[in-house]
């Protein structure tokens, strides 16, 4: 096994309505909370925990998550992902998804930091069978820097690959390196400091879905602009640009709030976090 800052592994089946872990493993800077069950709906929710507080140079995390038939799992980070300076070579986290016929995963997770010259790659393979539903969520900001400075990072890289029956149907790359791009252009932040995503792919995504969350969310307003995409598959993808993490998550809630509304006739979970 490749040498890994933090290993986990997640297997979650569905047993009398309610879903439980099958099996659960962690090693090193990398943990989850106990179960947590918001309602009366059987959906489990888990809390991934950070315990070194952010990513440091050279570190490598590993997950993997897998749901059997019927099995529903909300799962969220704790707080923002902090990537701090690495001089020497890039923080890299890789996540693979196996999602069986039926289960559905939401995946939530928390703003994205890049410190100062900071380097991070993301891989996340998720690989659904047909009638498994997926929902994905995240925020890179402008990141932090002792002046205050905007975009001081060195990279920020954000790859996503979705089969469905072991056919890639979504290739999505995001890539920020703010010292060879204009950000401010076309095309990147265009005068945005925030870029918020949400991917919802699942049998019950259709146009009628994509108009109601673009007439619940639309608004002539300076503070963002958001776009709104069927993909070739079921499913679709939102874009956020904004100011702050506060109003694309306000945006993302009341998206979550309609689909799940849709999908399960309930709104989501209240993730309390701060």
């Amino acid at each position: 096994m490749e040498d890994w800052t933090g290993i986990l592994r997640l297997e979650a089946e569905e047993r009398n309505g309610k879903t439980v872990a099958k099996n659960v493993y962690f090693q090193g800077a990398f943990k989850v909370m106990r179960p947590i069950y918001h309602d009366d709906s059987g959906q489990v929710c888990y809390y991934i925990l950070n315990p070194g507080g952010g990513y440091l140079d050279g570190d490598r995390y590993q997950m993997k998550i897998s749901l059997r038939e019927q099995s529903r799992l909300t799962l969220t980070t704790q707080s923002a992902t902090k990537i701090y300076k690495t001089p020497n070579k890039p923080a890299y986290q890789e996540t693979e998804i196996t999602l069986k016929k039926g289960s559905y995963l939401e995946y939530i997770t928390d703003p994205l930091i890049g410190y100062q010259d900071a380097r991070y790659i993301q891989k996340t393979v998720i690989r659904m069978e047909k009638g498994a539903t997926f929902l994905y969520s995240d925020i890179v900001t402008s990141g932090w820097s002792p002046d205050g400075a905007q975009f001081s990072y060195d990279l920020l890289q954000l790859i996503s690959e979705i089969y469905i029956d072991d056919e890639l149907v979504v290739f999505d790359h995001f890539k920020l390196n703010p010292s060879s791009q204009t950000i401010d252009s076309l095309g990147f932040m265009e005068g945005f400091t925030h870029l918020g995503s949400m991917i919802v792919v699942g049998d019950q995504v259709n146009s009628d879905l994509l108009d109601r969350l673009y007439h619940a969310v639309h608004e002539e307003t300076k503070e963002f602009k958001i776009g709104l995409s069927l993909l070739p598959v079921s499913g679709l993808i939102i874009r956020i640009l904004a100011h702050s993490t506060q109003t694309i998550e306000k945006i993302q809630t009341k998206c979550h709030h309609i689909i799940n509304q849709e999908f399960f006739n309930k709104p989501p979970s209240f993730l309390r976090k701060y």
